[in-house]
């Protein structure tokens, strides 16, 4: 299966960087191609709401940055885990820079699973996270919930949460 990881987080040594490192090396032990693209480095403008990719874009934006690099691994994967931190509720604001661009195809061409890991300072943030997820994502992309993880900095980094996720992967 080829899965797609969206990393939100700017913190490579952070909480959703650990949760996202245990559950590639599971999914990558059970045989699973997965990319993961680090969102927050990347150069990408928001949607300009122009409507060229629904015209005479036919699917493709009219901008040019690093979304270029997103949209094929989009399309190709079978499954999108989106990982992100949690900021006043909800996804980074480069993650939501980046689903807000995916407009632009709509729904993943061949995604039929995904899944969800959150990391935050603190417990009962993720309901608005959680919201966009299953509504925007799940429900409009017709896609099988696999599972949405959610952990305080410290729980993401522990060896419990490791072994979890990593067994999550494998699972798959």
């Amino acid at each position: 299966m080829n899965i797609l990881v969206l990393n939100g987080s700017y913190r490579a040594e952070g909480g959703t960087a650990a949760m996202v490192e245990a559950f590639c090396a599971g999914a990558r032990n059970a045989g699973h191609q997965v990319v993961t693209v680090n969102v927050a480095r990347l150069n990408v403008r928001g949607c300009r709401g122009c409507e060229y990719c629904h015209g005479a874009g036919d699917g493709a934006c009219v901008q040019r940055d690093d979304m270029d690099r997103v949209y094929p691994l989009w399309d190709a994967a079978d499954m999108i885990v989106v990982a992100s931190p949690v900021y006043y509720g909800s996804f980074s604001g480069q993650m939501h820079t980046v689903l807000n661009r995916t407009y632009a195809g709509l729904k993943p061409k061949h995604c039929t699973k995904m899944a969800l890991l959150l990391c935050s300072g603190a417990h009962g943030v993720y309901e608005q996270a959680e919201g966009i997820y299953k509504h925007y994502l799940v429900e409009w992309f017709g896609a099988q919930d696999l599972g949405i993880f959610e952990a305080t900095t410290p729980e993401a980094t522990s060896p419990g949460m490791a072994k979890m996720l990593r067994d999550f992967g494998a699972s798959l």
